[in-house]
């Protein structure tokens, strides 16, 4: 395929299949267990709703997660329903002035080895869900888990009451894990989230709506992200499921007395939208007026403080159950499919369950937390009120056109070859000894003494 080059020469079958459970079927645990079931691991994917529906919206297929997409076979399908965006643009919200330009396609393909895409959220979940079904993987609907072993041992207990046991226990259960809240119970952290100040409008914009604004209809035909920046907001905008449909993600002030649940689903008030960027420009504007009623979602954001530990024993945790990702640098699903990308190559190298776990955390849980950490330095950044701050800012991305460094940390070149540049499997295998050197001895927690030899 286009864009894709790897190589990577690894011996994906495992030297000892395991019984492995994975806890969760959203975007990060449907990878994991499609990447463990391929080389040859039996998993045991539980998942608490009675059927998988497509929610969400528009999200961003960066290299390092494409990469990974395209060893676990289902790149090509992915491509298919994704659209491959050629550039992004970085403008003002009141008089729409480009202030500067983020090349993408196919310069970030060539330059990566792998494309960069945005697809529908349910799009890639409805691949993932294909192949799972297609490997014959054990998924079970209905299938709550409510606690792991107090002991971290690899059982898990169901709702029902059920107990179900394996070797591992993977949970990809999201940000509000039960088992998140039991590993950092044992290692005395006390784990709450913080509201951010910010909520988001995520808003799905059909073609039919935008046929009669030529600027709409160039937008949406154009494979071009926009992100307008304003005080204390931003948008990002670009077409998603083939040009068919406008999305729409835009960061604004948390409304006083607003719930601090974090969701998906809660519906939000066109209305009030349409009241803050009531100061922005026409183009942005119009787009809003386009939207159905009823269709806003608005999501509060959150931030979670970084787990001292993501494993436990014979338990760990990925995806958004140990970095959740607030949306300013579009990496949330991608971390989740670099998890599930270092733990299939760390049980295709050993069968020994804590030594993989600890070379695992070894290598994400500093890269996972420096990304998150980086999208709250670039909130800061997108969301200046206008004054001297916000002139430096804009020069700034003036001058990043000609080598210089961008305080949109997802635009800068420098962030972009940590983002998405870093291949964590190839990583893993290259180091396997020297981390294994590293964790052994003393890869002990508070609930698990052994030393490895």
């Amino acid at each position: 395929m286009e864009f894709y080059k790897d190589d990577l020469k690894w011996n994906r079958k495992a030297k000892i299949p395991l019984r492995i459970i994975v806890v969760g079927a959203g975007i990060g645990g449907l990878a994991l267990a499609l990447g463990l079931k391929q080389s040859g691991h039996d998993v045991i994917l539980l998942e608490q709703v009675r059927e998988i529906a497509e929610v969400g919206a528009g999200i961003q297929m960066a290299p390092n997660a494409a990469r990974i997409l395209g060893r676990f076979g289902i790149l090509d399908k992915v491509m298919q329903k994704a659209n491959v965006l050629e550039k992004n643009s970085l403008r003002r919200y009141a008089n729409n002035e480009e202030l500067g330009t983020a090349p993408l396609m196919p310069k970030i393909g060539e330059q990566f080895g792998a494309p960069l895409s945005v697809i529908h959220r349910g799009d890639l979940q409805s691949i993932l869900l294909a192949e799972v079904r297609a490997e014959d993987i054990d998924l079970r609907l209905d299938s709550r888990v409510i606690e792991v072993d107090p002991k971290f041992e690899p059982r898990v207990r169901l709702q029902s009451g059920e107990w179900i046991e394996g070797d591992a226990v993977i949970a990809a259960d999201g940000i509000k894990s039960d088992i998140r809240h039991q590993i950092a119970k044992a290692h005395g952290h006390t784990d709450h989230s913080r509201p951010t100040g910010d909520a988001a409008y995520r808003i799905l914009i059909p073609k039919e709506r935008l046929e009669h604004d030529p600027r709409a209809l160039e937008l949406l035909n154009n494979n071009a992200g926009m992100r307008w920046m304003g005080p204390e907001g931003h948008i990002m905008a670009y077409p998603i499921k083939n040009n068919q449909v406008y999305n729409m993600v835009l960061l604004h002030p948390q409304r006083a007395g607003a719930s601090n649940e974090e969701s998906w689903t809660n519906k939000g008030d066109k209305q009030e939208m349409l009241d803050f960027y009531s100061g922005w420009n026409d183009v942005v504007k119009d787009l809003l007026s386009y939207v159905p009623e009823g269709e806003v979602m608005e999501w509060t954001l959150n931030t979670h403080r970084p787990l001292p530990s993501w494993i436990e024993n014979k338990v760990a945790l990925t995806g958004d159950a140990c970095h959740p990702m607030l949306p300013y640098v579009a990496q949330g699903a991608a971390n989740a499919i670099e998890d599930a990308g270092t733990l299939t190559m760390c049980f295709s190298l050993t069968s020994d369950v804590p030594l993989a776990l600890e070379i695992y955390q070894h290598v994400r849980k500093s890269r996972g937390e420096a990304i998150q950490q980086s999208a709250a330095t670039t909130r800061k950044a997108l969301h200046l009120p206008d004054g001297p701050e916000q002139e430096k800012r804009d020069e700034a991305i003036r001058a990043s056109n000609k080598g210089g460094k961008n305080p949109d940390m997802w635009a800068d070149k420098e962030w972009q070859q940590f983002m998405w540049g870093v291949d964590v499997m190839k990583d893993t295998m290259t180091n396997w000894d020297e981390y294994k050197s590293k964790v052994s001895g003393h890869h002990l927690t508070p609930l698990n003494a052994t030393t490895y030899i």
